[in-house]
């Protein structure tokens, strides 16, 4: 199974404020749903809570150390490797991790199995982020595919999509 990181991040890196997308680029949700659509997404708890349901057809895994925390259209693992292993068993070709910050980190810090792709999505902005993507070495990473996107009425800046795959 492939493991697949997908983010975007400001010019200083930065994913989120307060909880949410400090941006709106209908092109690049267009390109995360396409991405995504038919596997497995796996987030934190907070990420999930904040994307309010809004993630029909993919089969959603939560990391949540709550046994309470029980969602209806989500299982739910304690750990990060719990939910690689629960969409590894169900068949996943790919699976997307798809946040928040400290997920990021723990998925850049496996060492077995490796994430092997990264679909990152850099806003050509500074969004006043409370919340970081972690930091990563460029020489891990060759770039495959890249797509620039300009501002305009659906997309608040101007972006570029690319895929890494790991050397």
């Amino acid at each position: 199974m492939i493991i697949s990181l997908v983010a975007a991040v400001d010019q200083r890196g930065g994913i989120g404020r307060a909880n949410r997308l400090p941006w709106h680029l209908s092109d690049d949700l267009k390109h995360f749903r396409r991405l995504t659509m038919g596997h497995h997404a796996l987030m934190g708890r907070k990420t999930y809570q904040g994307a309010s349901g809004k993630m029909p057809g993919r089969k959603l895994i939560v990391l949540s150390r709550d046994p309470a925390f029980q969602p209806g259209d989500a299982l739910v693992a304690g750990s990060l490797e719990a939910g690689i292993q629960l969409a590894e068993q169900a068949g996943e070709q790919e699976l997307f991790v798809i946040g928040g910050a400290e997920v990021f980190k723990q998925a850049l810090q496996l060492e077995e199995p490796k994430v092997q792709r990264l679909y990152l999505t850099r806003v050509h902005a500074d969004a006043s982020a409370d919340v970081f993507f972690p930091a990563f070495s460029m020489d891990e990473w060759r770039i495959t595919e890249h797509t620039e996107f300009a501002a305009g009425p659906k997309n608040d800046f101007p972006f570029t999509i690319s895929c890494l795959q790991r050397n």
